[in-house]
C-alpha cells in the first residue's frame, strides 16, 4: 500500500476522529455553525488548518517523506522543508486550528475546552515521544533542526 493511501486511511481513522467526531459529539445535538462575523471567521480558520494539515501529511510526509503522520509509520526521512522550515510542528498547528474554527464557529465553551485538552496531550506527545524518537532516528540532523526551527510557534524570519 503506498505513503499516500496508508497517509488517507489515517487522515480518516485518527484525524478525522480527533477533529470531526470528537466535536460532533461533543457538541449538543442539533448545534449549528453560526452564520455571523464568528462562524466566516471560523470557516477561513476551518480552511486553513485543513490546507496546513493536508499539505503536511499528503505532500511533506507521504510524497517527500515516503512515510505518514502515524508514529508507527513515520517518514523515513527527515522533512524539513516548506511549513517546517517555519515551525516543527505544523500538523499539529493545522489540526489545532481546525479545533479552534469549529469552537469558533458554533461558538462552543465545550469545543474550546476539548482544544486545550487536546493541546496539552499533544504537547507532552512531542516532549515524551516524537522529540526522543526523532533524536535517535535522525541524529545530528535532527538536533541542528531543533536549534534552527521552533517547536510550535512559527518563525517568518530568515
Amino acid at each position: 500500500m503506498s505513503a499516500l493511501l496508508r497517509t488517507a486511511v489515517f487522515t480518516i481513522f485518527v484525524a478525522g476522529t480527533m477533529a470531526v467526531l470528537v466535536p460532533y459529539w461533543i457538541l449538543p445535538k442539533g448545534a449549528r455553525w453560526h452564520a455571523d462575523a464568528a462562524g466566516m471567521m471560523g470557516l477561513v480558520l476551518l480552511l486553513a488548518g485543513a490546507a496546513i494539515y493536508f499539505w503536511c501529511a499528503f505532500w511533506a510526509f507521504a510524497r517527500v517523506g515516503d512515510g505518514t503522520p502515524a508514529p508507527l509509520d513515520p517518514p523515513k526521512r527527515l522533512v524539513v522543508h516548506g511549513l517546517y522550515r517555519v515551525a516543527r510542528n505544523p500538523m499539529y498547528v493545522g489540526v489545532g486550528t481546525i479545533l479552534l474554527a469549529e469552537a469558533v464557529g458554533f461558538h462552543s465553551v465545550d469545543l474550546a475546552v476539548y482544544l486545550i485538552i487536546w493541546a496539552l496531550c499533544v504537547h507532552l506527545f512531542v516532549l515524551f515521544y516524537e522529540e526522543p524518537t526523532l533524536r535517535r532516528k535522525f541524529g545530528a540532523s535532527y538536533e541542528d533542526y531543533c536549534r534552527r526551527v521552533p517547536r510550535w510557534l512559527p518563525k517568518l524570519n530568515g
